[in-house]
């Protein structure tokens, strides 16, 4: 049986509880195999020694790399997040990781492609469509989104697996157990409208048309984006054996 990490970097417990119910529902693992950390303090830590993990999964996050000022929690995440980069386990960064695990190898972040939260076009690369992490994927599909700042620049050891027309970098590898994608793998349509309803007023949309945001994201058919969660865990029964 698998054990997979959740780590949470958010904080509320209505939206971490709904992070926590979209991996359930994308990922199909039954609660007994996931182990949840939430790091939403700036004394809270990743305990890699409380299981032996086939796979770690990192969720989204409101924070920002491009911030001018790290508070102490972010100085916390970052810490912690870092330290996961180059395990020897499959980790599965999503969202704010893209940036974070771009950042954090080298690379460029900067806020000249923000995404409006709804469907994003992503498009696997040639490298992409030999990833594990892609396989079976159509080379282009659609994803739900939302971001202020994303990866522009890749160091030359971090592969680009998919980018897209409004977002250049969606999805990357950075060594042999780590990827990273922009946009949100876990989510469902419904899924989406939930979690959306706790950032109304985090600038990834205007609050005023959140009926009309939900409505677009209700129309996205997500299969393809959702099968990348699968994907992780085949990558992560291969690892086990």
């Amino acid at each position: 049986m698998l054990n997979v990490l959740l780590v949470s970097v958010r904080t509320g417990e209505d939206v971490i509880q709904a992070e926590y119910e979209d991996i359930l529902d994308t990922t199909g693992l039954d609660p007994q195999q996931i182990t949840h950390q939430i790091i939403d303090d700036p004394e809270d830590s990743i305990d890699l020694s409380v299981k032996d993990f086939d796979g770690i999964i990192v969720g989204g996050s409101p924070l920002n790399v491009t911030n001018e000022e790290y508070t102490p929690w972010q100085h916390t995440v970052h810490r912690e997040l870092r330290s996961l980069i180059h395990s020897d386990i499959p980790t599965l960064f999503i969202c704010y990781g893209n940036s974070f695990v771009t950042d954090a190898t080298g690379g460029v972040v900067r806020r000249n492609f923000p995404e409006q939260a709804g469907p994003s076009m992503v498009e696997i690369s040639q490298a992409g469509q030999r990833d594990p992490l892609l396989a079976g994927l159509p080379t282009s599909f659609y994803a739900l989104s939302g971001h202020t700042e994303s990866a522009e620049e890749l160091p030359g050891d971090v592969t680009l697996l998919a980018s897209g027309p409004h977002c250049p970098i969606q999805a990357i590898r950075a060594n042999a157990t780590t990827w990273a994608t922009q946009f949100h793998p876990e989510l469902t349509p419904e899924g989406f409208v939930k979690r959306i309803g706790f950032y109304k007023d985090y600038g990834y949309f205007n609050a005023a048309e959140f009926e009309q945001v939900a409505d677009r994201a209700r129309k996205v058919d997500t299969q393809a984006a959702n099968q990348i969660m699968r994907n992780f865990l085949d990558i992560c029964t291969a690892h086990r054996s």
